[in-house]
């Protein structure tokens, strides 16, 4: 890789992780920040909800403004928002204040994470995409995997507020040296599908919402009825927009007749809901019935959430010399046994020491995942079409970890609860059974990507013009 490569690789490696960490964060600080700020279990709930709330619903608008004002220009604006968001919580007087800076937070992450990959595919050559892509897949899946450890050993060595802090001076280094370093690109459409943002975004708040307040407030609530319907109803009105009366579709439907770009999305979708659901009972379950402070769980997570820092870029280099469809599904297939092991490991009382293999195994499945994802994601598109591309990927992953979470946490509760470890370990092992389950589905999902799509589609994307690029430090 080049020089900028380079640089752009640290840019947006950087401000991804940050986007990644703060979705569960704040979810071993909450006793502390109820403590500070008082506030009622609604109130905490919303605390972490609301940042993948609005992460996920404006994720394709990210995607869409990059493709229309400079995807640069749109990063440095997310970056700065985000960093922005980050101080105010840090600040934040009351839990409402919390909130809403959280929300804020969500804006300015919805507008970075797609530029992230559409920058780096743009900067980095077709052949050595895998290995930057492998990085990058590395920084991002340790971020969110690890969000849980770091929020806690901040909270309990330094404050709360800490969680937040950390991000502002990563924030105000970044922005000097991403508008130095990337390049200026443009997708090929010169409007914005207003229409079209307006319908998936309202339809992507519906469907959210409900996941987010199924549990909580029950799934035959009129807010969590009306939300999920809602949403449902202006989803397929924005397919039916995008395909029929859309002149520049901000995300066109002949996308989805790939089978690779297909295959690719829905084994996203079933990876998150199966992995981030798994992760936010089982670091509970560290706690809970181990009976581990904040900071012990989350090291005691590291044989999982630490492996993609080990064998994703590992993961990325095959993928250049294989292709990504191989790597994909032994990847999943490997974090559905993961799973389904540390089930059988907690049914039968394992210590710690015997439950270690098969987080090994979990975590080098996820980092198969990454990886070759990312990869396969920007190979199946043309070059003025990976913004959308990067913000379809990425809005099928957040609405898969909001989905996870509700669905892992309904079956946790039909089976068990929080009254003793006892019924916390009849409620947890059902549910990572199901999580199983479903990513074992996105690994036969995966294997509908046609063989070495990946290496085929790499050398097809490097045949066609690149969009049209501004130097880097110009607009």
């Amino acid at each position: 890789m080049n020089r900028q490569a380079v640089w752009t690789l640290v840019v947006v490696s950087a401000a991804g992780f940050m986007a990644g960490l703060d979705n569960l964060v704040v979810t071993t600080a909450l006793p502390a920040i109820r403590a500070d700020l008082g506030g009622g279990l609604a109130d905490l709930e919303w605390t972490v909800s609301v940042y993948t709330l609005t992460f996920a619903v404006l994720l394709m608008l990210g995607a869409a403004l990059g493709d229309r004002f400079g995807r640069r220009r749109m990063f440095l604006t997310g970056l700065t928002v985000f960093t922005l968001g980050s101080a105010a919580a840090a600040l934040a007087p009351n839990i409402g204040a919390l909130i809403a800076a959280r929300a804020v937070q969500g804006v300015g992450a919805a507008v970075t994470m797609p530029l992230t990959l559409t920058l780096l595919a743009a900067a980095v050559p077709a052949a050595k995409r895998g290995v930057a892509f492998g990085i990058w897949s590395a920084v991002s899946g340790l971020a969110v995997a690890t969000g849980p450890l770091i929020g806690g050993s901040l909270t309990e060595h330094f404050s709360w507020q800490w969680i937040f802090w950390v991000n502002v001076p990563v924030g105000l280094a970044l922005l000097p040296v991403a508008r130095a370093k990337l390049a200026e690109s443009r997708g090929e459409n010169p409007r914005l599908d207003v229409p079209g943002t307006v319908l998936v975004s309202t339809g992507l708040f519906g469907v959210v919402l409900g996941l987010i307040r199924g549990n909580p407030d029950g799934w035959t609530h009129p807010l969590v009825l009306g939300s999920l319907t809602g949403g449902g109803l202006l989803l397929l009105a924005f397919v039916g927009w995008e395909a029929r009366w859309a002149r520049q579709p901000m995300l066109p439907m002949r996308l989805f007749r790939s089978r690779a770009f297909s295959a690719v999305n829905s084994a996203s979708l079933l990876m998150f809901l199966g992995m981030f659901g798994s992760i936010f009972l089982i670091s509970q379950y560290f706690q809970g019935v181990g009976g581990y402070t904040p900071e012990q769980a989350g090291l005691r997570m590291l044989p999982w959430t630490g492996m993609p820092l080990l064998v994703s870029p590992l993961a990325g280099l095959l993928t250049d010399r294989i292709g990504g469809r191989p790597l994909v599904v032994a990847g999943l297939a490997l974090q559905a046994l993961g799973l389904a092991g540390f089930a059988v490991a907690i049914d039968h009382s394992a210590g710690y020491g015997q439950q270690i293999p098969v987080l090994v195994v979990c975590g080098i499945g996820m980092s198969l995942y990454f990886a070759p994802t990312a990869n396969l994601v920007m190979a199946c598109v043309r070059p003025a079409e990976q913004g959308i591309a990067s913000g379809t990927n990425n809005a099928m992953r957040e609405v898969g970890g909001a989905l996870g979470v509700a669905v892992l946490s309904a079956v946790f509760s039909a089976r068990g609860g929080y009254g003793s470890a006892g019924a916390f370990t009849d409620g947890i092992v059902p549910a990572l059974v199901v999580g199983a389950v479903v990513v074992a589905a996105g690994s036969a999902a995966a294997a509908l990507v046609p063989r070495r799509h990946g290496m085929r589609a790499a050398v097809k994307v490097a045949d066609h013009p690149r969009p049209a690029a501004v130097p880097a430090g110009r607009s």
